[in-house]
């Protein structure tokens, strides 16, 4: 078992789920696995070893993609964001993973290096289902990639709905992306994705492209309704599955129009 902030890892074993597993630490590596670096073609490479609070602070992320930012400043508190680690929050596959929704929603890659040498998943195939994610026994998640044409010309925002404002698992959570037309009021195209809305992070991609080409104000209008078209929530001590499918038709339009502000809308 690799461990790196040890969050998540070090809970397990006190809870006595990985009872008879063996650790490797990968914190010899940082100098490799660390960091956000802006690429030569422009893409964004941000190594699994990042710390919620590294990637934040992060002028790279700040000056292009801030709303992954905001995703990671809301993960627990202080003490976790210091030392939890964007692979970490990735690789143990959960669906309320702060960061998870807006890695969809930017439709990174996942390059992971092992014995057969490097292998690219995109996000979209990375969640295989509850806690499960598509990296080998012999793996490494060696680095999170976002494409440039995922991110140029486009805002974002995340709302993380949750029982307290720090501490807190997310109740739900919705990221949405807006890339906007030269004057500023139409969707050109939009990217809705969730946490706690099915056993796995997803995209809608039905709300996407219901409201694609749509005026800012009536996309936001419609978006929750269609995403509730993509999404599966259940009932947990959290909240109820009406509750949450509530959360979804509300809090979209919100992110989408929030996004759209970011972008220069004027509403």
């Amino acid at each position: 078992m690799v461990i790196a902030g040890g969050s998540d890892v070090l809970i397990k074993i006190r809870e006595g789920k990985l009872a008879d597993s063996r650790l490797v630490s990968i914190h010899g590596l940082r100098e490799e696995l660390e960091g956000v670096t802006l690429l030569e073609n422009g893409d964004i490479a941000v190594g699994p070893l990042t710390t919620f609070r590294g990637v934040t602070g992060s002028e790279i992320i700040q000056e292009r993609v801030s709303v992954l930012g905001e995703a990671t400043d809301l993960a627990g508190g202080p003490q976790l964001r210091a030392v939890g680690t964007i692979g970490g929050n990735v690789c143990n596959g959960v669906t309320s993973a702060d960061s998870a929704s807006t890695l969809m929603a930017l439709d990174v890659r996942m390059h992971l290096r092992g014995p057969a040498g490097w292998r690219i998943v995109p996000i979209s195939q990375w969640y295989q289902g509850v806690g499960k994610v598509d990296l080998g026994p012999a793996e490494l998640l060696c680095r999170i990639v976002i494409q440039k044409e995922n991110y140029d010309g486009w805002s974002g925002h995340y709302i993380k709905y949750a029982q307290r404002n720090a501490m807190d698992i997310a109740t739900l959570g919705v990221s949405c992306l807006v890339r906007l037309s030269a004057d500023k009021r139409i969707c050109e195209d939009v990217r809705l994705a969730f946490g706690v809305a099915a056993p796995t992070p997803i995209r809608a991609r039905t709300a996407e492209e219901g409201v694609r080409g749509l005026p800012v104000s009536e996309a936001a209008a419609r978006l929750g309704s269609l995403a509730l078209e993509d999404v599966s929530p259940r009932t947990s001590w959290r909240a109820s599955r009406e509750f949450r499918l509530q959360l979804i038709r509300e809090l979209s339009g919100r992110a989408l129009l929030e996004a759209a502000r970011k972008g220069g809308a004027q509403l």
